[in-house]
């Protein structure tokens, strides 16, 4: 192995070693008192996303105990995400308006069905749309873009729907081993920012 390649690994041990130390494990910390670690401890040289994780001590096996949903958070996440929506003619522009990247139905749907190309990281969609979409549903199911309307993804006004997801409305649910991951905002936000978006969420899954 290189020595320039031995020589960074050891350097992100480093820092790594260095940012673990601020925190103490047998201590709990108030969110404000958290966040500021959290930034003191960062080292990255780009403004890194800040996310939450919740051990929620349910049962993921058993229907009626799965959280999910979706919510918008008071100051977003500071990330860019790429929406498409799949709409009927009559909603098009306004959805496009809104700022989706991707607009359309049955072409946009026979384009993903021919290249199984998914270059969006949420999709949606009119009721109407989805027996359409199961021709492709295979393909958004496995890489989790499948409209829904547990997380208000599939709805009668997608201009709307499109319009939160571009302002940082983002979607939750747990996962099989119960918890549930969530990205709060960056590394730059105000700490009070930051504060106010994790309260928000940890209400809404309460």
């Amino acid at each position: 192995m290189p020595k320039a390649k031995i020589g960074k690994k050891k350097e992100i041990k480093k820092t790594v070693k260095k940012s673990v130390l601020l925190f103490d494990n047998s201590k709990t910390y108030a969110i404000a008192e958290a966040v500021e670690l959290v930034k003191k401890s960062n080292k990255a040289k780009f403004d890194a996303s800040i996310e939450v994780h919740f051990r929620l001590g349910i049962d993921p096996k058993k229907g009626d105990q799965q959280i999910r949903g979706a919510i918008s958070l008071p100051h977003g996440t500071g990330k860019t995400v790429k929406v498409a929506a799949f709409v009927s003619p009559a909603n098009e522009k306004a959805c496009q308006a809104a700022g989706a990247d991707f607009v359309g139905g049955d072409e946009l749907i026979a384009e993903i069905k021919k290249t199984e190309k998914t270059d969006f990281q949420v999709a949606v969609a009119e009721p109407e749309m989805m027996k359409n979409l199961a021709t492709i549903a295979k393909i958004l199911g496995t890489r989790g873009l499948m409209p829904s309307p547990k997380n208000d993804t599939v709805t009668q006004n997608p201009a709307k729907a499109v319009e939160e997801l571009k302002k940082g409305k983002i979607s939750f649910k747990n996962d099989d081993t119960a918890n549930i991951h969530a990205v709060i905002g960056k590394i730059s936000f105000d700490s009070n920012k930051l504060a106010e978006n994790f309260n928000v969420f940890l209400e809404t899954i309460r």
